[in-house]
């Protein structure tokens, strides 16, 4: 009677510990684009009954991605391995985290991936798991590429890098890209999301005298978004302009510098507030890949 009323309570101990933990995750689409961030959002949720403390623990990190490729092969990590903090989570309380996976796992080939978290709880020594995810990567069509040099005064390594646009059909809308890279070594720096484009206007492209690039594209009816990337990969503007009694275009001024001509920004055709509430932005920015 008492070896199988232990039986049970060790059961019940293990059924308990299983649900002390749960996590969850999911992506924004099923589709990405090579090189593009792939961020994952990540719920975790404390059923302990009390406050815990998630840290890493002789040698074995906290928090974790498993990736496995579209025939079950699993997918290493990269140099720039994860490197999450230590967090508490008070009792019954649920956080997320946005994590992006494309610096810390080659999941740039074409083709499908299964992701699911894991957490390690070194109280117990007990690993939990989500559900697995599953996402696609695709490539988009080229539109639009040229190679230019790198000023001797840029903060850029290399000689060249080459700017590309680019456009996606997904299911709901049509897509624009802009990707930085350098063709001598293969590496590509980024992949950016530049947003929404209708595919009946071209996009404008034009390089000022530092080289970067300025995009003007039309995002919607009587919307134009304009955009400054930077050789490294950056958006350092993502303004949207509309229509008014001229569309905006992109010229040259005599100093050699891009502006934006017609149109209204979207800044100045919304009324003034006394006090403006901060905008901020929960998507990582993107660095260049080892």
């Amino acid at each position: 009677m008492k070896r199988g009323f232990w039986a049970c309570a060790v059961l019940f101990a293990a059924t308990q510990a299983h649900a002390q933990i749960q996590i969850d995750i999911k992506f924004a689409r099923l589709q990405y684009i090579a090189y593009e961030s792939v961020i994952a959002t990540v719920g975790i949720t404390n059923l302990a009954g009390r406050d815990v403390e998630l840290t890493d623990a002789d040698g074995q990190a906290w928090f974790g991605f498993e990736v496995m490729g579209s025939e079950g092969q699993p997918i290493s990590p990269t140099r720039d391995k994860l490197v999450q903090p230590p967090l508490r989570i008070e009792a019954g309380k649920r956080v997320t985290q946005k994590i992006d996976l494309t610096p810390h796992f080659a999941v740039h080939d074409l083709g499908t991936y299964h992701v699911r978290a894991y957490i390690h709880f070194a109280d117990l020594n007990r690993f939990f798991y989500s559900p697995r995810k599953v996402f696609e990567v695709t490539d988009a069509r080229p539109t639009w590429q040229r190679t230019v040099g790198i000023p001797a005064d840029a903060s850029a390594a290399g000689n060249t890098r080459t700017y590309s646009l680019l456009t996606n059909r997904f299911p709901n809308y049509t897509g624009i890209y802009v990707r930085v890279e350098d063709k001598d070594t293969g590496i590509v720096y980024a992949t950016e999301s530049l947003g929404h484009i209708i595919s009946m206007y071209e996009p404008e492209a034009q390089l000022d005298r530092e080289n970067e690039l300025h995009v003007l594209h039309c995002a919607g009816p009587r919307s134009w978004t304009y955009s400054r990337i930077n050789l490294n990969g950056q958006v350092l503007e993502h303004t949207t302009f509309y229509e008014t009694k001229s569309r905006p275009r992109l010229f040259h001024s005599p100093e050699g510098e891009i502006v934006v001509k017609g149109g209204m920004a979207a800044e100045a055709a919304k009324p003034a507030t006394a006090n403006p509430a901060p905008k901020l932005s929960d998507r990582p920015r993107v660095l260049p890949k080892p």
